[in-house]
């Protein structure tokens, strides 16, 4: 990598329109080039096999690629795929592909930060420090690898992504919607906004930011607890995010996207599986239309948190049930190679 280029992938297309124009090429050559960088996927100018050579060894003097490579990939017994992604710069990832064949459902968990600063407790990746932000086409790299394995692997490409790897997507904002565009555009991977759920462990301001930048995808709260007694215990953010104004940013959200709002809830034995906290996250699910995924601890190193009881968790979604919320127990996958919710840290 030349360190005198810049990285072709930041810029935006009007930067590349005039970039092409300033360098006396024409115009449409931008969208040419374009479609090779986003929809194929090409990471290097000789492959541009429309393009003429002499702008071919323009683009090289200027740009780079700051590419991304599989570093490691283990596979779970269960089918899950588990990639530990290297960065230009070293840096260290993990993506993972998460099958439900019976479903045909194919989901890749995406990471947006290096490490994490949030600290909640039962998260490995809670337990790294946040090194920095990854730039739109690191989140996208990792799209476009997990959905050449599924294609490989499973014959047929991803279905859905999720914002649930490591790090914080609303703390890397601008570069997660810019990722997003990119999934989303015809001259990108083409996926629909529908597939896509950004999960969120709650910071208001940028609910609300995302509700007046009229985002179309999916969000999903790391909710865990549904007082925020409990939930400050686990989880410093709501300290300065409390439920009130997380309820009321969410409120803000849904009246002005309409789009699908779920819970995440993680189920610990004997901290948050009683019928008073079913009582108090039922009273959350009547501010707006909203989805309980009760998730299974995945358990990691030096923290008490015990797995609940098969029992127990089918108990605590029936009490929801039974008030008409709409509730799916999500079982973990991967949790043999530590690829399960909570687990992605980069363990080696």
């Amino acid at each position: 990598m030349n360190s005198d280029t810049r990285d072709i992938r930041k810029l935006s297309k009007e930067e590349l329109d005039a970039f092409i124009v300033d360098m006396s090429f024409d115009k449409y050559r931008s969208n040419q080039i374009w479609e090779w960088i986003w929809k194929k996927q090409k990471t290097d100018f000789d492959g541009m096999k429309n393009l003429p050579k002499n702008l071919k060894e323009t683009l090289s003097s200027h740009f780079h690629f700051a590419e991304a490579s599989i570093d490691k990939k283990q596979i779970s017994i269960d089918g899950t795929i588990k990639n530990r992604i290297k960065l230009y710069d070293g840096s260290l990832i993990e993506s993972v592909l998460i099958p439900v064949e019976s479903q045909n459902r194919f989901t890749a968990c995406v990471s947006s930060q290096v490490g994490c600063s949030l600290t909640c407790s039962f998260c490995a990746t809670g337990k790294m420090k946040l090194q920095r932000n990854l730039d739109a086409a690191e989140i996208y790299d990792q799209v476009v690898i997990v959905n050449e394995q599924c294609k490989e692997q499973y014959g047929r490409p991803l279905t859905n992504i999720v914002y649930m790897g490591m790090g914080e997507p609303l703390l890397n904002y601008k570069n997660v919607l810019k990722s997003i565009y990119h999934i989303n555009q015809e001259v990108g991977l083409g996926m629909s906004h529908r597939r896509i759920t950004v999960s969120t462990v709650g910071i208001a301001k940028m609910i609300k930011k995302l509700a007046d930048d009229e985002v179309k995808f999916n969000l999903a709260l790391s909710l865990h607890a549904a007082t925020d007694e409990k939930r400050n215990k686990i989880m410093p953010i709501n300290e300065s995010n409390n439920l009130k104004a997380l309820s009321e940013a969410l409120s803000y959200f849904y009246q002005k996207t309409k789009n699908k709002i779920s819970f995440e809830y993680i189920s610990f034995k004997g901290f948050n599986d009683t019928t008073e906290d079913a009582y108090h996250l039922l009273k959350m699910t009547r501010l707006f239309p909203v989805k309980v995924n009760i998730i299974e601890y995945n358990p990691i190193d030096g923290v008490n948190f015990e797995r609940n009881s098969t029992e127990g968790v089918e108990n605590f979604a029936r009490l929801l049930s039974n008030e008409g919320v709409t509730v799916t127990v999500r079982k973990s996958r991967g949790l043999d190679i530590d690829a399960a919710c909570g687990q992605l840290a980069n363990k080696e």
